[in-house]
This record gives C-alpha cells, sequence and structure tokens, in this order.
C-alpha cells in the first residue's frame, strides 16, 4: 500500500542517484553476542532514505525483537501519516522514541519519547534537537548508538535497545553541562499527510515520583481516529508508559504548553512532558521504559516482568538479538555477494515485525468494544498488501505466531463486529477487499489450528453476505472520514446481481470487483474445508465469474462498469494501479484470464507488452505477482528473465533498497520467495509458482512442528538465471509449480540452471502452432486449475 489524500502511486526508487552508507562505527563486541552471522547481516537502514514518502521504503531503524508492541528508535522528525520518526537525510535527533506506526502511510498512537539534554531543560521539539553524524552511529536490529553534541557544549553517548513493551537507553554525558532527562507524554498532532497545519492537541498525563525514580503517564494520540469506523470510536483509547531511572532525581519538574513548572510532580493537559535532573557529577544515567495500551500499571508490570532491575543494557540487546538469531539462522545461503546477503537478510527482519503484539500477558485493550479482555491480540494488519505473500511467509517461518494473528482477527469481529480490512489499534477502513477472508482460509488450508473455525466460518461468511451501512448511497473514497465499516462497500448495489461494482455508486469499483472475486474464492476453499459444500459451491461459481463481468473484450482489459451495465472509461475505478495491472489480477483462476485473452501464446505477447512498455509498477502490490504468470501459460523462460530483472533493479542494499513502501512486510515477502525460486500467487491454492533461485546453495530449517529440513540447490544460479529441469527428492517435476506440501516434506530441490533460456516449462516459446495447448501446456493448466475443481 503506497498510497495518501492526493498521490495514489509513488515511485521511490532512485536508479540515477543512490544514497551510498556513511561508514558507521564497528559494533562493540558485547553488543555482537550472541555470534549470528545472519543477524549481522541486517541492515535496518535499508528502505529508510530519501526526504519524502515518495523517495522512501517506509523503514526505520528501530531495535525491538519479532513482532513488538514497540519499536524503539532515534527521534529526527515528528512522525505523521507519509512522514517516519527516523530518516537518513536528518542531521539532528531530537529523543528515542516507542512508536506504534506500522507503516510510513499510517498514523502514530500513544507514543512517548525520552530526549536527553544537558544544561537549560529544553521541551520544544526544534530546540532539543542535538546534532549527529552517521560516522557516530551503531545500528543493528538490537543495538542503536549515536554520539549527539549537546546543545551547550560537550557530548552526549545514547545507546538502545527494547524487548517488546520496554525500551532500556543508556545515556553517558562527557564534558557537558547538568544532565537532564525529559519523558514527552504529548505533543500536537498533524492530522492526515496534506496539510501539517491540520493539528489537534491530545490531552494526556505526566506523573513524577522521586522516591522511585519514576516518570509514569499517558497519551491518547492516535492520529487515524479521524477515518475508524463511526461505530468504533475507541474513546478511552491510550498509550500509557512507566520510565524508572537508576539514577536519583536532583531536582524535577513539569513541562506544559512548554512553559517549565520546576518542582511539579503531576500534570494534565497538552504539550505535556515531565523531566529530572541529576547531580553534575552523574556521567550516566540508565532508563527503562514500560509500554502498555491497557493502563500505567501494567506498563509498570511489563517493566518489571521483561527488564527487571539490575539488568543491564548488554543483557537486554543480547536477549533481543538471540530473538532474532533464532528466526534469521532458519535460512542459510551460499554463493551470495556480500549486498545479497545484506538484502536478503534485512528483507527476512522486515517480514517478521507485523502484525505486532497488542495484548500483555493474556490481556489486551480492545477499541472495537473500549474494553480490556482476556486473550491474546495483535494489530498492525494490511491485509490488502500482505495477502499477497507476506502471510505466507509467515505461515512457513512464524507458524507459532498465527493461531494467535488468526484468533485476534476473530476477536476483533466479535467485539467489532467485522475482521480487519487495515488495522491499526482498531479498523481504519483503508484499502478495498475483505483479505481477512483470504488469510484465514489459508491458514487453516496450511493446516494451522488453535482457533475457533465455526467462529471464523461466521466471520468470513459475514464478509462475503452482508454489505456494509449505506452501501447504496456512501462512496467509500480513499480514508474518507465519518463512515461506519467499508468491508465490502458495493455488496448489494450491484455485485450480488450482476456481479461487479458499479462506478458510478463506489470509488475503486474495478479493483473492488476483482478483489471481491478473489476473496469470495478464498471463502469458498474454505467452506470446502470445513464440508459446507453448498457454500463452497455458491462461492466458487461467483469467484469465477465475476471478474470477467468486466473484461470488456473490445479492448482487451479490465474496466469499470457503470450500475446501467455502460463501460465508465479505462482510467476509472483502480486502486494504486491502472488497468494493466488489474487485468492480470485474476489470481484464482489464471487459465480463465487465458482464455479471455486468446490462449497462451496471445496471453503471453500481452505480457511482453505490459513489460516492454514499462506498465510494470513494482513499486505497487498489484504488480508483485504478475511475472511469474508467464509459467502459467507456458513461458517460464521469461518468468525467470522479469523476475531477475526485478530484483536487481528494485532491491539493493542501499538505504534506498525498497523500491516501494515496505508495507508490513509485503516487498520483502517478494524479494524472499523470489530469492528461493517460487511465489505464492495464488495464495489459498497451496501452490507456489517456480521462478528463478538466485543463490548456489540455500538450506532451510523449517520452524514447524516436525522441524524438517529442506535444501535448494541452483548451482551457477548467481550468473544463469534460466530453469533447465528440477528435481525434488529425485523426482522430475515437468511443471512449474510445487505444492506446500512438498515444501514442508523437505528433503532436496535441485534446479539445473543456464545462462540461456530453456524449453523447461516453456513450450509456449517452442512451439510454433499459437492454436490450441500443447500437452505440456495442458498439464500445467491442468494441474494449475485442480484446485477449482470442486471435490
Amino acid at each position: 500500500m503506497t498510497c495518501s489524500y492526493s498521490i495514489r502511486s509513488l515511485r521511490v526508487f532512485l536508479l540515477c542517484g543512490l544514497i551510498s552508507f556513511t561508514t558507521q562505527k564497528d559494533v562493540p563486541d558485547a553488543f555482537r553476542l550472541p555470534r549470528s552471522e545472519a543477524v549481522d547481516n541486517v541492515n535496518p537502514l535499508i528502505g529508510n532514505g530519501g526526504d519524502s514518502p515518495n523517495g522512501s521504503g517506509g523503514m526505520i531503524p528501530s531495535t525491538s525483537p519479532p513482532f513488538a508492541m514497540t519499536r524503539w528508535v532515534a527521534q529526527t522528525s515528528e512522525n505523521y501519516v507519509s512522514v517516519t520518526p527516523y530518516n537518513y537525510t536528518a542531521t539532528s535527533i531530537h529523543g528515542f522514541q516507542a512508536t506504534h506506526q506500522p507503516a510510513i502511510w499510517m498514523g502514530e498512537s500513544g507514543q512517548v519519547v525520552i530526549s536527553p539534554g544537558a544544561g537549560q531543560v529544553q521541551p520544544k521539539f526544534d530546540d532539543r534537537g542535538m546534532s549527529f553524524t552517521h560516522e557516530n552511529e551503531v545500528i543493528t536490529a538490537s543495538y542503536y548508538s549515536v554520539n549527539l553534541n549537546a546543545i551547550e557544549g560537550g557530548h552526549i553517548l545514547a545507546e538502545q535497545s527494547s524487548t517488546s513493551r520496554v525500551g532500556h537507553l543508556r545515556f553517558t554525558f562527557t564534558d557537558t553541562r547538568q544532565p537532564y532527562i525529559l519523558v514527552e507524554a504529548t505533543r500536537a498532532s498533524i492530522l492526515g499527510s496534506s496539510d501539517t497545519h491540520n493539528l489537534t492537541y491530545p490531552h494526556g498525563s505526566i506523573f513524577i515520583n522521586p522516591d522511585t525514580r519514576e516518570i509514569s503517564g499517558s497519551n491518547p494520540e492516535r492520529q487515524d481516529f479521524i477515518i475508524a469506523p463511526l461505530s468504533t470510536p475507541a474513546e478511552h483509547w491510550s498509550g500509557y508508559f512507566c520510565a524508572r531511572f537508576d539514577q536519583p532525581f536532583t531536582s524535577w519538574g513539569v513541562s506544559q504548553n512548554n512553559t517549565l513548572f520546576d518542582g511539579q510532580t503531576s500534570g494534565n493537559g497538552t504539550l505535556l512532558s515531565g523531566y529530572a535532573t541529576f547531580s553534575p557529577e552523574v556521567v550516566e544515567v540508565s532508563v527503562r521504559i514500560g509500554v502498555s495500551f491497557i493502563s500505567v500499571e501494567q506498563a509498570r508490570k511489563n517493566l518489571d516482568i521483561e527488564i527487571p532491575d539490575g539488568n543491564m543494557l548488554e543483557d537486554t540487546a543480547a536477549s533481543t538479538r538471540s530473538a532474532w538469531a533464532e528466526k534469521l539462522e532458519l535460512i542459510k545461503i551460499k554463493g551470495a555477494s556480500k549486498d545479497q546477503l545484506q538484502t536478503f537478510y534485512t528483507a527476512f527482519f522486515h517480514t517478521l515485525q507485523y502484525p505486532y503484539e497488542q495484548s500483555e500477558y493474556g490481556q489486551y485493550y480492545s477499541g472495537y468494544d473500549d474494553a480490556v479482555h482476556q486473550g491474546v491480540s495483535y494489530t498492525g494488519y494490511s491485509n490488502w498488501d500482505t495477502y499477497r505473500a507476506e502471510w505466507a511467509w509467515l505461515i512457513l517461518f512464524a507458524p507459532e505466531k498465527i493461531p494467535g494473528m488468526v484468533q485476534s482477527m476473530l476477536q476483533d469481529y466479535k467485539e467489532g463486529g467485522r475482521l480487519p480490512m487495515w488495522k491499526n489499534i482498531i479498523e481504519t477502513n483503508i484499502m478495498v477487499g475483505s483479505h481477512a477472508d483470504s488469510l484465514i482460509a489459508e491458514a487453516v488450508l496450511k493446516g494451522m489450528t488453535g482457533f475457533d473455525l465455526e467462529t471464523a466460518w461466521e466471520a468470513v461468511y459475514n464478509d462475503a453476505t452482508v454489505p456494509p451501512v449505506n452501501d447504496t448511497t456512501t462512496v467509500y473514497f480513499d480514508r474518507q472520514e465519518n463512515v461506519d465499516y467499508e468491508v465490502r462497500a458495493g455488496l448489494t448495489s450491484v455485485y450480488e446481481e450482476k456481479g461487479w461494482v458499479a462506478d458510478d455508486i463506489h470509488s475503486e469499483s474495478a479493483s473492488r470487483t476483482l478483489d471481491y472475486s478473489y476473496d469470495d474464492f478464498a471463502v469458498s476453499v474454505l467452506a470446502g474445508l470445513l464440508n459446507k459444500s453448498e457454500e463452497e459451491l455458491f462461492f466458487r461459481q461467483r469467484s469465477l465469474k465475476n471478474p470477467f463481468t468486466i473484461f470488456n473484450s473490445l479492448t482487451g482489459f479490465m474496466e469499470a462498469r457503470n450500475a446501467s451495465g455502460a463501460w465508465a472509461g479505462p482510467d476509472n475505478g483502480w486502486t494504486e494501479g491502472d488497468k494493466w495491472a488489474y487485468t492480470f489480477d485474476v489470481v484464482h483462476d489464471t487459465p480463465g484470464l487465458i482464455a479471455h485473452k486468446g490462449g497462451n501464446a496471445t496471453f503471453v505477447e500481452f505480457l511482453d507488452k505490459h513489460f516492454d512498455g514499462g506498465h510494470n509498477d513494482h513499486t505497487n502490490e498489484p504488480s508483485h505477482h504478475i511475472p511469474y504468470l508467464y509459467s502459467l501459460a507456458g513461458a517460464a523462460s521469461k518468468s525467470q528473465s522479469r523476475i531477475r530483472r526485478i530484483a536487481e533493479s528494485d532491491y539493493n542494499a542501499s538505504v534506498n533498497g525498497l523500491s516501494g513502501n515496505e508495507d508490513c512486510g509485503q516487498m520483502s515477502a517478494w524479494y524472499l520467495f523470489s530469492a528461493l525460486g517460487f511465489y505464492p500467487v495464488n495464495p489459498v491454492s497451496g501452490q507456489y509458482v517456480v521462478g528463478s533461485p538466485f543463490f548456489d546453495e540455500v538450506e532451510i530449517q523449517f520452524p514447524s512442528f516436525n522441524a524438517t529440513r529442506l535444501q535448494i540447490i541452483s548451482e551457477g544460479a548467481p550468473s544463469k538465471p534460466f530453469v533447465n529441469s528440477l528435481t525434488i527428492n529425485g523426482a522430475n517435476i515437468p511443471t512449474p509449480l510445487i505444492s506446500h506440501n512438498q515444501l514442508l516434506d523437505g528433503g532436496r530441490f535441485e534446479f539445473t540452471m543456464s545462462s540461456r533460456p530453456q524449453a523447461w516449462g516453456s513450450s509456449t516459446l517452442c512451439s510454433k502452432d499459437n492454436t490450441g495447448l500443447t500437452n505440456e501446456q495442458d498439464k500445467t493448466a491442468q494441474y494449475y486449475m485442480a484446485h477449482i475443481e470442486l471435490r
């Protein structure tokens, strides 16, 4: 998802001037434990470059474990929708922020900022910034440090690590004035992205207890409240914090509306901070900050559980580094350059951050009914993006998290009445489609358990059959305010009766039509798995019929239609894409799409026009599966060539190493699957389309209960992109398709690679007969269509 209030398609990759990394300080030995080559290859700066959303992958160099509730990061900017807290182009740091902003185009929620200083206390953001250089930074997945130039002279060495709910910072003051630390609770909050003067002033709280050396409080800021469904206002939402220091306070006070009140121990209101000063003889101050969505007391409990008194920063960093090593060491690579290793393992790092934990040791706050519940909960669900490949990656490499993530969505349904579309604390109505249907169906299809199947069915059936409020009169344009749940807008206006969403009634109508059709297919898959044959048949038939109700046979493209049936125009009705990208968006029935385009040969020609004409926009998700479609039309060698070109042009180990916004892991998931040699074109098929593996050898230890090991051999792959043959455990694979079960069964996948295009999977290119299917094409189509056949 790369969207704004005025910009719907962004190109962020700067081919003509990549920002290279300035040499950083070496990582201290104490922060390289446990030893892990995989973690050493993570560069959290990849995808952070640029000074605008158009020039950034939207990632930040945070130091938190996988799926952490809170990510801690150096603060160079006051973040809001389209701006992240840290940007590589900045030259000053203003504090260290506990951020809950899940993506660059989403808002911040309930953050807290820790800002060190020396001399006069500076509560204002602009006044407290301290200059730095990248040569004085250390940036890893589990530890960050920077040497800051103190405002009144001297230097402050800031060091940072964190657990899921607790930040751990250490400040060393050298040749400075009297040290102090400011804890910012609330600030002016920018709403949206188009007008930085569109501000609200959240009312927070601050409490200072010199006896316990604590500063605690609350911050109700939630920038996305303006686009939340009307029926889920989350009225009592707040972020809470408890900061505990290891040094006694010399003095303390409260800053409100940028006025200092020395000696005050509490405050409520806007632009609110608390501060403590320390003895001029103090050289080092450590602070641990527990964060909660439930209460200050819960924040304090989180602190005591995750980083109890006596733990050193080195202990915290080692724990977080161990958590990353446990995951990243699951994959070992041979035959990759240093840049490729950094690109791969940083991508792996990116995919294991979302959805993020919202529950706190058996309980969680729900904004859907504004209450605290028992159970496990997650937030940061960018489903329109992540259903494509990121979710499939999590099923493979974080299967222990999937039951909780699914159950969390089901709790959202029970408490709010709908499954999430884009959940950022609560629903935001961003993007289109009900792709939670796909996430749930794929999880069940791939053997995930630990959640209520009947509630799962009830929830996806509700998505597919119950329209939103005022369905025939609400447009539901992007980020529309003052509306209720969007879900499948247009379900009753035309879609149920005629098969398409009407462009003269709803925004993004053509994309909605195709997305709803895919979601219907996912619903049918779940129905089949649960032995609901009548519902399986109904949704299967609807999913296969409806996409082609907007196929304009005169132009050969998908096109939006009005309620009357009239064509609405080739440029209308698209979500972050165009007629080129979306004409290929029938992933659940590629053979049907090929037939509508006149067969394999003409379909391949159409793909060539798409790529050669410059229409493929990998910066946005609707294009991600397209290069793999060649393989489903008997032209696998062209898939192999296109995939390699995209990987080389849109990914690298620079600060601008992501060609589009990361979108909660989807951009990286494409690269990771492609590097291994396959991709889940249709996520609920249980199949992967074979592409072109990038490396000589990859060894994978799956973390599933049976702990299988997979070896992918593709000698010469770095310089030989074309596949001559594929065997799985010695058995020849004649078609460019493999199953999920074949992956989990493990063993040996052996590719024979070539520097020139080969006949394997490419009979369309080898045949001069452009009518009908060759035997190999027919086998590929039959194999791929097997999942569409009713049992």
